[in-house]
C-alpha cells in the first residue's frame, strides 16, 4: 500500500538542533539518536565529512521523508544533495584562497547567520576574509551563542563573553566547524567576496548593513542604528 510523506521544508541556515527539532515534531526521528549520530565519527566518515559534526552538511531544501526512514537514512539524503552542489570548481576555488572545504562551508554558515540578504553576503564576506588576512579576529556575534542549546532572542553584550571553541570573539581565525547549514548562495559568496577594503558591518535594523572601512566610521554607523 502507499505510504504516508510528510513534506519538510528545511530553510537555509538552520542548525542540527534546530533541524532535529523540526523532524521530531513529524515523528520521524528520535531526537537524541539523531543528535547522536550527527556526531559519530565512522558515520560521517562514510558520508565524507571531515568535521566532527554533521552541522553545514545538511542540505537546506524541501524534502519528502516518510517514517520508515529513521534518522541515518533522512542525514543520508539530506547530506546527498549537499554533495551534489559541491562542484570541482567549488572545490578548487576553495584552495585557490588557502581555504580547506570544511573551511570554507565553516565560512559559509557564518555568512548566512548573519545576513539573510542575498545581494549583500559577498559583502560579508569581504568583511570576514579581509579580517582573516589581517589577522583580526571575526567577531560574527552567531557564533558566541551557537553553544547555547535551544537559545533565542537577541544576542546580548554578555554573549559575546562566553567561554566557547566557536566564538570568534574569543578565539582567532574561523571556529573549528560550521554554525549552521548554509545555501548555496552562501557558498558562492565565501568562495567569491566582493573586492572591497570593508572590515566592519553593523546591522540597519531592516534586514541589511551598513558597512564600514574604518573603525570611527563603525562606531558612528552603531550609534546611529
Amino acid at each position: 500500500g502507499d505510504i504516508k510523506r510528510y513534506r519538510v521544508f528545511i530553510q537555509e541556515d538552520l542548525t542540527v538542533q534546530e533541524i532535529s527539532n523540526r523532524l521530531n515534531r513529524y515523528g520521524l526521528i528520535d531526537r537524541k539518536n539523531f543528535e547522536a549520530l550527527a556526531r559519530d565519527r565512522d558515520f560521517l566518515t562514510s558520508l565524507g565529512i571531515a568535521g566532527e559534526s554533521i552541522e553545514g552538511y545538511l542540505y537546506p531544501e524541501t524534502y519528502y521523508f516518510d517514517r520508515s526512514m529513521g534518522s541515518r537514512q533522512i542525514m543520508i539524503r539530506m547530506v546527498n544533495e549537499f554533495w551534489k552542489h559541491i562542484t570541482p570548481a567549488m572545490k578548487n576555488r576553495a584552495q585557490t584562497l588557502g581555504l580547506t572545504l570544511h573551511e570554507w562551508i565553516t565560512l559559509a554558515s557564518i555568512i548566512g547567520k548573519e545576513t539573510g540578504y542575498g545581494e549583500e553576503k559577498d559583502l560579508v564576506s569581504a568583511v570576514f576574509h579581509n579580517r582573516l588576512k589581517k589577522g583580526m579576529r571575526l567577531q560574527s556575534d552567531p557564533t558566541a551563542v551557537y553553544s547555547l542549546k535551544d537559545f533565542s532572542g537577541p544576542i546580548k553584550r554578555r554573549h559575546l563573553a562566553l567561554a566557547s571553541s566557536h566564538n570568534t570573539y574569543r578565539i582567532s581565525g574561523l571556529p573549528p566547524g560550521p554554525i549552521a547549514n548554509p545555501s548555496l548562495d552562501s557558498l558562492k559568496a565565501a568562495l567569491y567576496p566582493a573586492t572591497v577594503n570593508y572590515l566592519y558591518f553593523v546591522s540597519k535594523n531592516d534586514g541589511s548593513h551598513f558597512f564600514s572601512t574604518s573603525y570611527v566610521s563603525h562606531c558612528q554607523a552603531v550609534r546611529k542604528y
